[in-house]
């Protein structure tokens, strides 16, 4: 993806762009729905397949959109649920790296409240997809008007587009005339309402080629980064640390962890710079920094090695 190439090029300038993708990604999606909703009545990928989405009243026509309520409902299941979904998956991640490593920090009430719905997340994620499997079965049997509950929980069906609601979107003009009598909030409101038609449906007509390049350059620099370790090796070779010969044996340099300035316990190395550290220090402080502590270099979790030695 191009964020993620951009942020591997040039971290310090580009970066944001990959750690607000999520945000990004739903900004753009929400311009683009809302569009195809208001004037389709469809969703983006609904509407590329031939498909409209209709309420109770099934001779409402596609180019005249869904009702505000029904529009609304649609707009936050297609664009909000999947954004939620997205961010509560990735924080369940990091809280099973931090369970599996035993790392406890200091919690209040109202985070003991968080993880204990985290860790009931996975429970509710299979009874959505338990109620998915019976709403789908329903209506391969003819029970259910919806072959998706988030259809059903927006109040809409999918059904074909018409012969009359093809013509009807063919001729519907992008956008109405400008006259002199309209007021400036109306005519502003008709501006934006062309320019988002008019990059919608650019973005319609070029999604095929733009998936087809895109995946073709994720591929391109995927390959490329599994011959060559780019994101350390790019990196220039930290300073050694310097030793100082007038401490004594039990607490030399080599003993001591750089953040707590203890004899390390349960050591472990950053591989971008190679320093090492205690495991619950450094994994904290990666963690909320992302960078080494000692040289600054962009560091994430997976740089993180643990070293094993003998028992004297």
């Amino acid at each position: 993806m191009p964020p993620k190439i951009l942020a591997e090029s040039n971290p310090a300038r580009y970066g944001v762009l990959w750690r607000k993708f999520d945000e990004l990604y739903t900004i753009l999606d929400l311009l683009l729905q809302h569009h195809f909703l208001l004037r389709t009545s469809a969703s983006f990928s609904e509407n590329f397949y031939g498909l409209k989405r209709v309420g109770p009243d099934d001779s409402r026509r596609a180019h005249r959109g869904l009702g505000r309520k029904r529009h609304l409902r649609s707009l936050l299941l297609l664009v909000l649920l999947p954004y939620l979904r997205t961010k509560l998956e990735k924080v369940l991640a990091h809280q099973r790296d931090e369970d599996d490593f035993s790392i406890r920090m200091p919690q209040s009430l109202a985070q003991k409240m968080y993880r204990a719905f985290l860790a009931a997340y996975p429970y509710v994620c299979m009874a959505w997809d338990s109620w998915s499997f019976c709403h789908q079965l329903l209506y391969i049997f003819g029970n259910a008007r919806t072959h998706s509950p988030l259809l059903w929980l927006a109040g809409v069906k999918l059904s074909h587009l018409t012969a009359q609601d093809i013509r009807n979107l063919d001729l519907k003009p992008a956008g109405r005339a400008l006259s002199s009598s309209q007021s400036l909030g109306a005519r502003i409101q008709s501006v934006f309402s062309t320019v988002v038609g008019s990059v919608a449906v650019s973005v319609s007509t070029s999604l095929s080629m733009g998936v087809f390049f895109l995946q073709f350059l994720d591929w391109w620099y995927s390959s490329e980064n599994q011959t060559t370790v780019k994101s350390l090796t790019s990196l220039p070779t930290p300073p050694p640390p310097l030793h100082l010969e007038d401490q004594d044996d039990a607490l030399t340099p080599s003993k001591v962890c750089p953040l707590c300035r203890k004899v390390r316990i349960n050591d472990t190395a950053l591989a971008t710079s190679g320093y090492v550290f205690c495991y619950p220090c450094i994994y904290t402080y990666v963690k909320t920094n992302r960078r080494c502590p000692l040289t600054g270099y962009p560091s994430e979790l997976q740089h993180l090695i643990k070293i094993y030695s003998p028992e004297v």
